[in-house]
């Protein structure tokens, strides 16, 4: 596990841990929205402009040439992060939010017809409901819901209740944004395909926290965004298996997608640019694989095996205050605290710790769908890094009683 003068060293590759918020040290721990980015990868990012930057694949000078080589190798890179079999799995996105939208579309016109059936779980952010809602309305498919336990765990029963023959898809949240719940995604999978219904997984909560095996999990999609693990904002991920991503059509039609147009038939790339049209984020890729490394070097198994202990920690000191309601309670979390106290409003709880230096998100989440079966109107949330400290966790724990005892 990672120790403290691990965390002392690491936190010197943060810049932005040094700045203060009205007078007071910054305590970030708003993670799961996006994380802070180390120097290594803000080095990257200037190195690539100031000395590769060049519109990739197409150029034959030499600087083009080294921006395509420094933009396939970042390709493979994610491959072996996520233990991909093939390179050209890997399709570049903006983000975990097109990576769904994009499977969506090319996966709904290729597989679904009229009378079809896709499951996604209660707890999905919007980004693993909207686009599946629109599928349905464009093909007249039925969205169906995995409920949840009084834990936050996913009914397991009811879920294997939804699969039939009718159901195209199955698309769950590896990690719970609001909840922090780890999902039974390995299981989940194998479960869906006995019936040989396809599955995607949405790992954008997951990707920074946990050990992330896509064959081993044989998963048919699995998606991730670059901010939220370390890498910069505007680029993320899709793993697809080949023989799926070879069998649905491109949804963004220009650029690098092509093979040969003319005005009567235009025939598409091979994998993985086939759903790459336009001019890839081959700054964002190349940052995005610094970021990889940045934790790969420190190992993702400690940097789980820390942020549990803050967890767990975190958790502690908060049943510490009166009228404190954690929601979400299973054993199985990741590193996500979500919270109400008493009667305050969440908002009102997060704007007073902010004024303290503490930042933390407040509110729905994007999981509106979750939040009204809970029967609230949001939560106060936390959520940490391997950069975050227990002393943090004290520091935060005594300004919340203070913002407590000014609202109660």
């Amino acid at each position: 596990m990672l120790t403290n003068d691990d965390i002392v060293l690491l936190r010197k590759d943060f810049p932005i841990l040094e700045e203060k918020i009205y007078g007071k040290p910054l305590i970030y721990f708003d993670n799961g929205a996006t994380t802070q980015k180390p120097l290594q990868v803000l080095a990257r990012i200037e190195y690539a402009y100031k000395h590769l930057n060049a519109n990739i694949h197409r150029g034959v000078h030499y600087l083009s040439q080294k921006a395509t080589e420094a933009h396939e190798d970042a390709r493979s890179t994610v491959a072996s992060f996520l233990g991909a079999a093939h390179r050209e799995e890997i399709i570049f996105t903006r983000g975990t939010t097109e990576a769904i939208n994009l499977v969506a579309f090319s996966f709904g016109e290729a597989f679904c017809n009229q009378g079809d059936e896709i499951v996604v779980s209660v707890m999905e952010h919007h980004s693993n409901i909207v686009p599946w809602q629109m599928l349905c309305e464009r093909k007249g498919l039925t969205l169906r819901v995995i409920p949840m336990n009084e834990k936050g765990e996913l009914d397991m029963q009811a879920y294997k209740s939804l699969l039939n023959s009718r159901t195209r898809l199955v698309s769950v949240t590896h990690v719970s944004n609001v909840l922090g719940t780890v999902n039974p995604v390995q299981e989940i999978i194998r479960l869906a395909h006995e019936q040989n219904i396809h599955v995607l997984i949405d790992g954008a909560q997951a990707v920074p926290h946990i050990k992330v095996d896509v064959k081993e999990l044989d998963a048919d999609f699995y998606v991730f965004s670059g901010h939220k693990i370390y890498g910069p904002t505007g680029i993320g991920v899709l793993y697809g298996k080949r023989e799926l991503l070879d069998a649905i059509p491109p949804c963004q039609g220009g650029g690098e997608m092509i093979d040969k147009v003319t005005f009567e038939k235009t025939t598409y790339n091979i994998l993985p640019f086939k759903f790459e049209a336009g001019t890839p984020d081959y700054i964002g890729s190349t940052a995005l694989a610094e970021a990889l490394r940045y934790v790969q070097a420190i190992g993702i198994e400690r940097i789980a095996e820390y942020e549990h202990v803050l967890t767990r920690y975190a958790t502690t000191r908060l049943l510490e205050i009166d009228g404190m309601h954690i929601i979400g309670t299973t054993e199985n979390k990741s590193a996500v605290v979500s919270f109400l106290v008493g009667e305050i409003h969440p908002y009102d709880i997060g704007m007073l710790l902010d004024k303290m230096g503490i930042a933390v998100r407040t509110g729905h989440h994007c999981a509106q769908p979750l939040i009204d079966s809970l029967g609230i109107t949001g939560t106060v949330r936390a959520s940490f890094s391997f950069y975050n400290t227990t002393d943090e966790i004290d520091s935060f724990i005594a300004a919340l009683k203070k913002v407590v005892l000014m609202l109660s």
